[in-house]
């Protein structure tokens, strides 16, 4: 079994070698075992069916949760040779028949459907007269719980599949999932006596960055300019108006970008996310509203400009750049009035109650990520419960933080915050402490207290950001239903009696890091020649054939090709991505344009 996975991994899809615990989860369910995967988002999780559905008779049924991501999954597969299809509320009638009469002789491997469609009576009876049903692919199945971020109650009715197919095989995947939702997928999917595969939740070609936020836009435009111009990539906000107003900001500044949220048409969606998977150098903006299957190869950065709800959320959307396993970066612009205004929407939610403390504790992790002055790498891994080591490859640990004594800083803050009463925001109490008598100030009497004035040794920014650390210590409270009046702890008293001391990060000074953006890698001018000919081929290509230009090849498909100019069939073939169908298909236009480029040498 074994040796003819290896086969379907190199001829058809074009890869060297499975990864990790791929081929061991290919083997148990090809050979008819159940599995619940639990894999990092780029790490290859739709192999871990596609081989098994392509090794095993019969139809295998894949339930996706959006049509575009079917579509494109579709796209590439055929690209690849293989024989596979989707049914959606887009597809035709005279498609559906089509499908329906491929799928009971026997010329399909693969079917994506909705779990809305997969449900439906009818559905599950046409599945019924089926010849033979190959396996159970469950896509992002962390939708099956409350508990987790994408919920869709659909989710929970597929146990239905157990119930009048125990013995087809069922493979359950997601990207992340905390002890909550992995026990709500064995439940309401009734895999509790699958085989669990939980691998490393590390991307180590991730770099992991959190900036201040000072003027986010801008912050943001010179992440870009300076280490991403022209790539692909994903850029999270918390607000509508603010998707629009950012994608905006960048369309003004040269930078292709598009919205995405869901105040706009299904239309409008639909054609910039279209737009977004199959042309290069788009950045997309967007709320979380876009994210969950999202398969684009060639994302190169993930930045967000507010603070995510959770490490969950966190991961899910960081992990959208960098899947081929070339070097990408994940970029976090965060500022207090995130955190407070985050806080504020799980409070006034309609949650439950229960789920209001669960959400605010996530919150609170989310918090100590972006404050922590070890290794990020370490804290992410930590929270899904992975131990590891200082990783070298994120901003605490290339420029790690120095610390200050803060004490007496710190004395001056929450003494200040004591005798205004703890009954105001921290820009009324920085105002005080700055001596800045303006309406507000004097309208309270705050310039004749003895803190007035007292913290001019510090700017603005300096003192928010010792405000945020002390938030994330739980030494202040911001209470939101008090105009985000800030709070003493009880944790205060030891510091504000002078019998403990307190370390704290400067303020950062932002420095920039070396850029490691996609074109840093070209050597010489012929190279970059070589390697936009190479795009533009793609792109016609892709277009020809109506698929996303990374279903024809990715990007590190190219790098290869620039770096190793191949000459021959046989070479080809030993570049990542083309498999036998590729080089029958391409080959020799892929030898044209590299003999041009060495001509032109």
């Amino acid at each position: 079994m074994q040796d003819n996975a290896l086969s379907l991994l190199q001829n058809t899809f074009g890869y060297p070698a499975f990864r990790g615990m791929q081929a061991d989860i290919i083997d148990h369910v090809a050979a008819g075992g159940h599995a619940l995967v639990l894999m990092p988002t780029g790490g290859g999780k739709s192999l871990c069916y596609q081989i098994p559905a392509l090794l095993r008779p019969g139809l295998a049924l894949v339930v996706s949760p959006l049509i575009a991501l079917m579509q494109d999954q579709v796209a590439a597969l055929r690209e690849a040779g293989v024989k596979a299809a989707c049914l959606n509320s887009a597809t035709s009638q005279d498609d559906a028949r089509d499908i329906a009469y491929a799928a009971r002789y026997g010329d399909l491997d693969l079917l994506y459907v909705a779990p809305e469609r997969l449900i439906n009576p009818r559905f599950l009876d046409f599945l019924a007269s089926l010849p033979q049903l190959a396996l159970f692919a469950i896509d992002e199945a962390h939708c099956v719980s409350q508990w987790g971020h994408d919920f869709r109650p659909e989710y929970q009715q597929l146990a239905v599949l157990f119930q009048r197919w125990p013995q087809v095989p069922r493979i359950a995947l997601t990207a992340t999932a905390d002890a909550e939702t992995r026990a709500d997928m064995l439940h309401y999917l009734q895999l509790q006596d699958a085989r669990q595969f939980v691998t490393s939740f590390d991307r180590p070609n991730l770099f992991y960055q959190v900036v201040e936020k000072d003027s986010a836009k801008k912050q943001l435009l010179s992440f870009i300019e300076n280490d991403y111009p022209g790539v692909s990539g994903i850029v999270y906000c918390l607000s509508r108006k603010r998707v629009d107003d950012t994608a905006q900001w960048l369309c003004e500044n040269g930078i292709r970008a598009l919205p995405y949220h869901a105040g706009m048409s299904h239309a409008e969606r639909e054609a910039n996310q279209r737009t977004f998977l199959r042309e290069d150098g788009i950045v997309m903006v967007a709320t979380i509203a876009f994210g969950m299957g999202i398969d684009k190869p060639d994302v190169r950065f993930v930045a967000h400009i507010d603070l995510p709800k959770s490490p969950e959320n966190f991961y899910q959307e960081s992990g959208r750049d960098g899947r081929v396993g070339l070097p990408a970066t994940s970029w976090l612009c965060y500022g207090l009035n995130d955190m407070v205004q985050l806080t504020q929407m799980i409070e006034g939610g309609d949650s439950p109650e229960q789920q209001k403390q669960v959400e605010l504790t996530k919150l609170d992790a989310m918090l100590g990520y972006c404050e922590t002055a070890s290794c990020r790498r370490q804290q992410i891994l930590a929270y899904f419960g992975e131990a590891s080591q200082p990783c070298g490859q994120c901003d605490n640990c290339q420029r790690p933080p120095t610390t200050y004594d803060a004490t007496v800083q710190v004395q001056k803050l929450l003494s200040c915050i004591y005798r205004v009463g703890q009954r105001f925001a921290a820009s009324h109490v920085i105002d005080v402490l700055l001596g800045r008598p303006n309406a507000s100030v004097t309208h309270f009497g705050h310039d004749k207290l003895s803190t007035f004035g007292i913290g001019k040794e510090l700017n603005q920014k300096g003192w928010r950001s010792i405000i945020r650390q002390l938030v994330a210590r739980k030494l202040l409270v911001v209470d939101v239903a008090r105009g985000q009046s800030l709070l003493l702890t009880d944790a205060c008293r030891p510091l504000l009696k002078g019998q403990e001391s307190i370390a704290l990060r400067p303020l950062a000074d932002d420095r920039k890091r070396q850029s490691v953006h996609a074109e840093r890698w070209l050597r010489t001018e012929r190279e970059e020649r070589l390697w936009q000919a190479l795009r533009r081929w793609r792109k016609h290509t892709a277009d020809e054939h109506n698929v996303p230009a990374y279903a024809v090849f990715s990007d590190k498909s190219l790098q290869e090709l620039v770096l190793q100019k191949p000459q021959t069939l046989a070479a080809l073939r030993k570049i990542y991505g083309l498999g036998e169908l590729k080089v029958a298909r391409y080959g020799e236009q892929l030898l044209q344009i590299l003999q041009q480029g060495l001509a032109a040498e």
